[in-house]
């Protein structure tokens, strides 16, 4: 089998994807509500990620695409299609002091939140061409950041074993709160949040109490986490780990026998790290839903009839993992299948995301590192960022056949 950064497989991309153009050179203001380029000059897109990219958003509210990586910038890209066929229009970037690590939206669209080894997390008012300015800070790198819309509180985690919940408008965190060791990955489903940590830590919050653990829990897998997702209906989550696999966990004692562990990203005795995990945002409908029953040793969240919206029914438990592998496939938790492999890449895929409908599917091919700078080829180890359109068989589960599972 070839090494990543050589070439004997230089293909990096066997799936025939959309690229992202990162090549693009322009000087614009722009409305991305309007679409509409103004005279008035306020950044300037440039050169492609000099280094790996290290996180990717999709705004929640329209097809614009962020990227982090690790040569300090956060660029901004419009994505439109038209029928099968997708274009991308960069748009703005700014920069950080040091490598960026993560990204997160505002929930309305407007504004990016972005974090990483300058130990502070930037607010971008994209939509308003305002200027970044921070709104937290942390004593070491911030390795996840995410919005709470229910509370209007941004999160972030650290490597500096704390996690801390900030009001935008103040300077000091509402809570600081400790971990046992530094944050690896996060994931939030209000009222649910896992927060997955060195030393194989997986932590559960009910965000209704946020200053409290609710549980926390050994992670199934045997190494390092290196993501989590939480679970569209909030009853579990899945964590994924360096020795490529994937654990399916659920909250409920009564659900315990549906847990399960399986194995991916694998090419004979070659192991390879599972990156990135995202559930599929599939069609989801208002139907009305839940609230948190707690019990003295289980956190449960169960739909029942109330007055109470949310747009967590009929979703489809189906996620894609992304690894060092250079492949992305798509998954059915429910019955345990795997729904497409997709064609590996020649460098691994550090990260990846949907577009809010799910119609698009966004991730990135370069080198993560994971082999050492040994293994690393400038003259092939490049930046790309590329958009692949899900077909419904890719996406849509299937019914469990038989009572076995891969494990």
């Amino acid at each position: 089998m070839a090494t990543f950064g050589t070439t004997a497989a230089a293909n990096t991309n066997p799936n025939k994807s959309f690229e992202v153009l990162l090549r693009y050179l322009r000087e614009l203001d722009f409305d991305i509500l309007t679409a509409s380029i103004c005279t008035r000059t306020i950044s300037l897109v440039s050169q492609p990620p000099s280094d790996s990219v290290s996180s990717l958003s999709f705004s929640p509210k329209a097809n614009i695409l962020v990227a982090t990586s690790w040569d300090n910038q956060v660029r901004c890209w419009e994505i439109s299609r038209s029928g099968t066929a997708v274009a991308s229009m960069p748009k703005a970037s700014i920069s950080h002091d040091q490598p960026v690590l993560c990204s997160a939206w505002k929930d309305d669209g407007t504004t990016v939140f972005s974090g990483g080894c300058d130990k502070q997390v930037k607010m971008w008012p994209l939509l308003s061409g305002g200027q970044p300015v921070t709104v937290a800070m942390h004593d070491a790198p911030i390795r996840e950041v995410a919005w709470i819309p229910e509370m209007n509180l941004l999160v972030t985690g650290s490597w500096d074993k704390t996690m801390k919940y900030w009001d935008t408008r103040q300077s000091n965190p509402v809570h600081t709160q400790q971990l046992p060791d530094r944050c690896y990955a996060l994931s939030v489903r209000y009222p649910l949040m896992v927060v997955g940590t060195a030393d194989r830590n997986l932590i559960v919050f009910n965000l209704q109490n946020p200053q409290t653990e609710f549980k926390r829990i050994p992670s199934p897998l045997k190494y390092q986490t290196r993501c989590v997702a939480a679970f569209p209906d909030q009853q579990g989550f899945l964590v994924g780990s360096i020795e490529g696999r994937v654990g399916v966990h659920h909250l409920d004692d009564a659900q315990q026998s549906k847990n399960f562990t399986f194995k991916c990203h694998r090419d004979g005795n070659e192991i390879y790290s599972v990156n990135s995990l995202n559930f599929h945002p599939y069609l989801a409908i208002e139907m009305p839903v839940l609230l948190v029953i707690s019990r003295a040793t289980s956190l449960c969240f169960k739909a029942i009839w109330t007055s109470t919206f949310s747009s967590i029914s009929n979703i489809h438990h189906t996620f894609a993992t992304a690894g060092s592998d250079g492949a992305f496939n798509f998954w059915d938790k429910d019955s345990k299948q795997r729904l497409k492999a997709m064609s590996r890449c020649s460098q691994p895929i550090p990260c990846s995301a949907f577009n809010n409908d799910g119609s698009i599917y966004a991730y990135s091919v370069c080198y993560d590192w994971s082999k050492g700078a040994e293994n690393h080829n400038p003259a092939t180890a490049k930046s790309y960022i590329y958009m692949h359109l899900p077909q419904e068989s890719e996406v849509k589960g299937k019914p469990r056949v038989g009572t076995g599972g891969r494990k």
